[in-house]
C-alpha cells in the first residue's frame, strides 16, 4: 500500500513542478536513500512518509521558479535534504551552480554527504552551525535558504551578514507567517513579498531582499 502512495504521490509532486527525466531519476535515488535511512535514523517525521514528494520534495523544487538563473545557494538546517539537496538534483550539470549544505547534525550530515554521493550532485556539505558558517563563509551567495529551522524573526538574525547586496533570502513558512512577518519587521527593514505555496495553500514563500537592522536583536 506504501508504495502505491508513494508512486500517486510523487506522479502530483512532479505535476506541480516538473522536472526532467534525469533529475526525476536523481530525485528517485535521492528518495529512495532516505527511505533506507530512515528506517534506522529519524531524518523526517514518519506521518510525513507517504506524502514525501509533495510535503518534501515539491515543496523544495517550487523555488527554483523564483530565482531560476541564480548559480551560489546556501541552505540553512538541510535536515534531510530540504530545501538544499531537492534543489542541487534539478541542477545538476549547469555551470557554475553550487549549493552549500549547512547541517550540525552529525546523524543528519552523514545521510548528506551520502545523498550527495549517491545523486553525484553539485553539493557541498557542512557539517557546523549556522553561526560557525557565517563566520567563515568568503564566498556571496545568490541565495539564502532554510525551511521549518526558526521563527523568521530569529532566522534573519542568523542569515542577515549573507542577505546584503543582491543576495534573496527564500524562506517556506506556513500558515502563521503574516504574524512571523509582522514581529520581525519590527526589528528589520526589509523588501519582503510573499508568493502562494504550490504544495500547500496554506502556506506561503517569503523572499526577502535588502535586510536591514532596525534595532538591537530581542
Amino acid at each position: 500500500m506504501l508504495t502505491n502512495d508513494l508512486d500517486a504521490d510523487r506522479t502530483r509532486a512532479l505535476g506541480l513542478t516538473p522536472v526532467s527525466r534525469e533529475t526525476a531519476a536523481r530525485l528517485d535515488r535521492f528518495v529512495a536513500l532516505l527511505l533506507k535511512w530512515q528506517k534506522r535514523t529519524n531524518l523526517i517525521a514518519a506521518s510525513t512518509i507517504p506524502h514525501i514528494w509533495t510535503r518534501h520534495v515539491a515543496d523544495s523544487l517550487q523555488l527554483l521558479a523564483l530565482a531560476p538563473d541564480a548559480k551560489i545557494w546556501v541552505d540553512f538546517g538541510t535536515g534531510a535534504g530540504f530545501p538544499g539537496l531537492a534543489i542541487v538534483c534539478a541542477l545538476y550539470g549547469m555551470a557554475g551552480r553550487r549549493v552549500h549544505l549547512i547541517e550540525s547534525n552529525g546523524k543528519k550530515a552523514a545521510f548528506l554527504r551520502a545523498a550527495v554521493a549517491e545523486t553525484g550532485s553539485p553539493a557541498i556539505v557542512h557539517g557546523v552551525r549556522m553561526e560557525k558558517f557565517v563566520e567563515t563563509f568568503v564566498d556571496r551567495p545568490d541565495i539564502v535558504t532554510a525551511r521549518a529551522v526558526s521563527p523568521l524573526i530569529s532566522l534573519l538574525g542568523q542569515c542577515s551578514p549573507l542577505l546584503r547586496g543582491r543576495t534573496v533570502g527564500l524562506f517556506p513558512k506556513g500558515q502563521d507567517v503574516v504574524s512571523e512577518l509582522t514581529v520581525a519587521s519590527k526589528c528589520w527593514k526589509m523588501a519582503a513579498t510573499l508568493v502562494p505555496s504550490r504544495t500547500d495553500p496554506k502556506a506561503r514563500i517569503v523572499v526577502v531582499r535588502a535586510l536591514e537592522p532596525l534595532l538591537p536583536m530581542p
